[in-house]
């Protein structure tokens, strides 16, 4: 499966007063009416329980520039550290992205070892400018 290009996000949320953020390149939109997206997140992850338990959470879509905010979000750490974000909503967004969604939990579904959340939208914003990072075969790339 490492073959096959997907975007990069990062995927945001809250564990009572502290932000929560992970790498993620399982995120795909699922219709359009209602906006629905799904996001895959590793049972084994904090991140999956305090999406569960906050009921929230954020898609940030990363530009080609943002290699080095990818990997900070998927190592470990205060992967917050030296980032701008914006709070909406109760979700903390990172101002670089070139484009976010809050979204409500919706279903949680089994996935293998992955936990599927379908996210209601309930904001959306965009910069005109910018095209997105993407991950294949271990690396990052861009489109051309």
């Amino acid at each position: 499966m490492s073959r096959l290009p997907s975007g990069v996000s990062v995927i945001t949320t809250r564990a009572g007063d502290a932000p929560i953020g992970m790498t993620a390149s399982s995120v795909t939109a699922l219709s359009l009416d209602p906006v629905q997206l799904l996001v895959c997140v590793a049972n084994h992850l904090f991140t999956r329980k305090a999406i569960s338990e906050h009921g929230s959470f954020g898609v940030n879509i990363l530009g080609e520039d943002h290699q080095a905010l990818a990997r900070q979000f998927a190592t470990k750490g205060d992967r917050f550290a030296g980032v701008e974000v914006d709070e909406e909503d109760g979700v903390p967004m990172l101002r670089a992205a070139i484009a976010n969604v809050v979204c409500d939990v919706a279903a949680a579904l089994p996935g293998g070892d992955h936990t599927i959340f379908v996210g209601t939208a309930r904001r959306f914003g965009h910069v005109d400018e910018g095209r997105p990072l993407v991950h294949c075969r271990g690396e990052f790339g861009r489109i051309v």
